[in-house]
């Protein structure tokens, strides 16, 4: 008897770090994080506007910065963005500038909330370690006079029993599938602004245009 209590007490456990509380707070340590949004609205203006475009290194600070787990996620996300987004920039940045003042669109990745379960953490915790988060904005200004064209934000959340199954496989995946959006908002907002999806209730809206 005493077996099957400890086994129903050790499933709401799991339930209770699986399931997701949406909060919007800067600076705010959280355990569970989305977007604000479904959508991210368009750019004021077409990216194409631009001439010249560079990125930063993606930023975290506090509470974020400097805990292991995050640091971890942030150096994978970081190789994931390096992979995908400089060779768009750099094929823009051969093209001819279209005007005598070239304009410059300056891209500012930031990690604004994120809880990332190590693989460690994860081997041997299982689903009882609960599930991972991240948030990523990217601010894009003109770097001369700093208005802010654009900042989206992404988000991307790995369930705490798909992790465990996986052995973290889906905790890795989130950096992936971020660095992807990223790529596609800029690609999608260069010759018209558009917009694109943030990632909240991304399964839900798939299922949907399935099911239709």
């Amino acid at each position: 008897m005493r077996s099957v209590r400890s086994w129903g007490l050790a499933m709401c456990l799991a339930w209770v770090a699986s399931a997701p509380t949406a909060v919007w707070a800067k600076g705010e340590l959280v355990k569970y994080v989305e977007a604000r949004n479904e959508v991210n609205p368009p750019p004021s203006l077409p990216l194409k506007s631009f001439d010249r475009f560079e990125i930063v290194p993606l930023s975290m600070d506090a509470p974020y910065a400097g805990q292991k787990s995050n640091e971890l996620a942030r150096e994978r996300l970081q190789a994931n963005l390096d992979l995908r987004v400089p060779p768009i920039l750099n094929a823009w940045n051969e093209l001819p500038t279209t005007g005598a003042a070239p304009r410059t669109l300056k891209i500012e990745p930031q990690v604004r909330h994120i809880r990332y379960i190590s693989g460690g953490k994860r081997f041997f915790g299982g689903v009882l370690a609960g599930g991972s988060a991240i948030l990523v904005t990217v601010k894009m200004s003109d770097a001369a006079s700093g208005e802010v064209v654009a900042e989206p934000e992404f988000y991307q959340h790995a369930n705490a029993w798909g992790a465990a199954y996986s052995f973290g496989g889906t905790d890795k995946a989130m950096n992936v599938r971020i660095s992807e959006m990223v790529a596609a908002y800029l690609t999608q907002n260069r010759d018209e602004a558009v917009g694109g999806p943030t990632g909240k209730n991304e399964e839900k809206r798939e299922g949907e245009t399935r099911g239709s």
